[in-house]
């Protein structure tokens, strides 16, 4: 995502009437290394924001203390530290009535990636099972590792922005190994090394909410594949076509901004690149059974994170 990281004070960029905000990742100079650790406090009163917004960096949270909830998307979660969460760029989230809030934040773009570009994945996967509770295990381990980071962190000495790779990459799979996933590709199923690595760029642009990325044609072009390669990649590492993955992004943006934004269904069809908002409710209602006025209405957040449509309450939009 181009423009993830701006000068310390920059304001952000006014999002347009009743859109989410996108906050960038604030970095003391150009060129300096795109990673911030810190507590609730210390990083910093947006770290604790009460509003939707979006990101266009990862933020990985260890709560150890607090009550309330924490909404991702269209699921909310409920404070029980202490808990490990992972939001990738593009998610919608906010903090609901929470008080006491304790833990730490770390900040760090993909660029930071570099030395773990598969790491990408495993964030990815955690992204969408986001609230981890962990065990008393996991947590000594998770605090250890994230002592270490900022001790790294705040000393700068040399060599420490790898030391800095090296330790996120152990805490990122070691936070994949809690839900269950192989942290890393089945070894029994592997597919080409190329259609991987283009299966992989094709997933990370879909999920950064730019419409324009959203065509397959758009996708080969900023990946340098032709369409039909992408798609015979995509096939084969995934088991899906590009177009359904596409709309499946598309849905899920266009729930978000039905759920957390006054925009009218003219101006969500505009987001997600659909022109004709008629068009867009035929589009919704094939994809998800309900009209986008349905879903609104009906849309309501439950404490076993799922989001659920209640009977019609009225005409469709």
């Amino acid at each position: 995502m181009r423009g993830t990281t701006v000068p310390p004070g920059t304001k952000s960029l006014p999002p347009a009437p009743g859109a989410v905000p996108m906050h960038r990742l604030e970095v003391p100079m150009p060129n300096v290394m795109p990673f911030a650790i810190g507590t609730f406090d210390t990083i910093g009163p947006m770290s604790r924001a009460s509003f939707p917004h979006r990101h266009t960096f990862y933020e990985i949270v260890h709560v150890t203390a607090g009550t309330g909830a924490h909404v991702v998307d269209l699921a909310r979660w409920e404070l029980r530290p202490p808990h490990l969460c992972v939001i990738a760029p593009g998610q919608v989230h906010h903090w609901q009535d929470v008080s006491g809030l304790d833990g730490s934040v770390l900040l760090f773009t993909e660029h930071f990636l570099v030395d773990h570009p598969d790491d990408r994945d495993l964030l990815r996967d955690l992204s969408e099972r986001p609230w981890l509770t962990l065990d008393a295990h996991a947590d000594a381990q998770t605090t250890r590792l994230i002592a270490d980071l900022d001790e790294e962190y705040r000393r700068g000495a040399d060599g420490f922005a790898s030391v800095l790779r090296a330790l996120l990459h152990v805490l990122v799979v070691r936070a994949a190994r809690l839900g269950g996933r192989p942290a890393g590709p089945d070894p029994e199923e592997p597919a080409p090394a190329r259609a991987n690595a283009v299966a992989e760029e094709f997933t990370r642009l879909i999920a950064g909410a730019d419409p324009d990325l959203w065509s397959v044609h758009a996708c080969a072009r900023r990946i340098g594949v032709t369409s039909g390669y992408l798609a015979d990649a995509v096939k084969t590492a995934t088991g899906r076509t590009p177009g359904q993955l596409i709309r499946e992004a598309r849905t899920h943006e266009a729930k978000r901004l039905l759920a957390r934004t006054d925009l009218t269904v003219r101006q969500i069809a505009r987001s997600i690149g659909i022109a004709d908002p008629a068009y867009f409710s035929r589009f919704f209602r094939r994809e998800t059974g309900v009209s986008p006025g349905d879903f609104r209405r009906g849309a309501d957040i439950h404490h076993d994170h799922r989001i659920e449509s209640i009977a019609p309450a009225g005409p469709p939009a």
